[in-house]
């Protein structure tokens, strides 16, 4: 749902130049030194960029679903670690709180999130449970007016700078799978909470994850989001529904971006005294990147305004992130084969999305547990 398009197109364009003028610029600067200059970082909070889907009584844009995914696709035409940055803040690392918080908890959190003055990481997986999230081992126990938090959690995207971490542990130890889990929003700094040496990983460098650690970690019962016991599953699934389509966006976007660049460089090399967007079996690479990334778009688009209107997106949700993330690793793929040799190359830029998109098919649900939940809501809706 669009509310004032003229207010969103210009939105809309100060993120383009935004990525075209300041992102882009520093792409290479960002792989080689595995951060984000601190300057434009500043500038992104400017932007209002940590805050798109906060709610505006809480200093954030209050973006609708259909609004954020058309922001997402101009941001993510840069390299996927700046979104990275700010992404949980909009998503998983803070709609917890919007979704289900008590008011005390918004009021607390969700000012700071909105600004970038704390940004918001999401801790569920385990080193034995995630694709299982059911069988998650991190407890929180309660002991008179506060909870003791144990366990470790893994692959925790922007751990290393968070100020929160909505963290899922078992409340009651003798109920197995998801009905046993709940959901606490944890500060860092809080005695019992370490973290683990930043992870080295195959791409999106500037983009941190590591281990979250919670040895006997005391927290006040306030900080159980929703002060219920029990519900961290059913608020995991919600959040990640939105989750799923906008890294799905981010999949359309990241695309447009190789894309665009493997049409460019096949418009300006020659071979054989033209150049190679003149022969056929070139235009059929960038033919069927296109089509996939019409589609993609299209069912993100689609999801995301359902959603809006209030409907179970989990299946769309679904679908729209196991297309557009299969998708764009097949874009990435052709994009390399396009620029032949040169792509190969660092210099040239589309080695590297070739390995930062690898990671779209893995996290917020491989394609493979998408596949699953797609099926499973098809035979429940069948039975139904």
């Amino acid at each position: 749902m669009i509310r004032d398009q003229e207010t969103l197109n210009i939105l809309l364009s100060a993120i383009a130049r935004f990525v075209r003028e300041r992102l882009m610029p520093v792409e290479n600067e960002v792989a080689e030194s595995d951060r984000i200059p601190e300057a434009v970082v500043a500038e992104m909070k400017t932007l209002g960029l940590f805050g798109l889907s906060i709610p505006e009584k809480y200093g954030g844009m209050g973006l609708t679903m259909e609004e954020e995914v058309l922001a997402t696709f101009e941001i993510a035409r840069a390299s996927p670690a700046f979104r990275s940055l700010f992404a949980s803040n909009n998503g998983i690392g803070a709609q917890s709180i919007v979704i289900d918080g008590t008011m005390a908890q918004k009021a607390r959190y969700l000012p700071r999130l909105a600004s970038g003055e704390i940004i918001g990481a999401f801790a569920l997986t385990e080193p034995d449970a995630g694709s299982d999230a059911g069988s998650l081992c991190a407890s929180a126990l309660r002991d008179g007016d506060s909870y003791v938090i144990n366990g470790t959690k893994r692959y925790i995207t922007n751990a290393p700078e968070a100020g929160i971490y909505t963290v899922m542990a078992r409340t009651n130890p003798d109920k197995r799978g998801y009905g046993g889990i709940s959901a606490f929003v944890v500060e860092r700094g809080t005695p019992g909470l370490s973290l683990g040496q930043i992870d080295k990983k195959m791409g999106q460098k500037g983009a941190h994850i590591c281990d979250v650690i919670f040895e006997n970690c005391r927290v006040p019962a306030s900080a159980l989001i929703g002060r219920r016991e029990g519900a961290g599953f059913k608020m995991a699934m919600k959040v990640l529904d939105k989750g799923r389509i906008n890294i799905a966006a981010t999949c359309v976007g990241v695309s447009q971006r190789m894309l665009d660049d493997a049409l460019r460089y096949a418009m300006e090399r020659e071979q054989f005294g033209k150049p190679i967007a003149e022969f056929q079996l070139i235009q059929a690479m960038l033919a069927d990147s296109k089509a996939e990334l019409y589609a993609a778009r299209s069912m993100v688009v689609d999801a995301a305004r359902r959603r809006d209107e209030g409907q179970d997106v989990g299946t769309e949700a679904a679908c729209a992130k196991l297309f557009a993330s299969e998708a764009c690793g097949r874009i990435a793929d052709r994009a390399v084969q396009i620029f032949g040799g040169a792509g190969y190359l660092a210099e040239y830029g589309i080695e590297r999305f070739y390995r930062d998109v690898r990671l779209f098919r893995i996290f917020e649900g491989t394609s493979q547990i998408q596949q699953l939940v797609i099926a499973r809501n098809m035979i429940r809706g069948f039975a139904d």
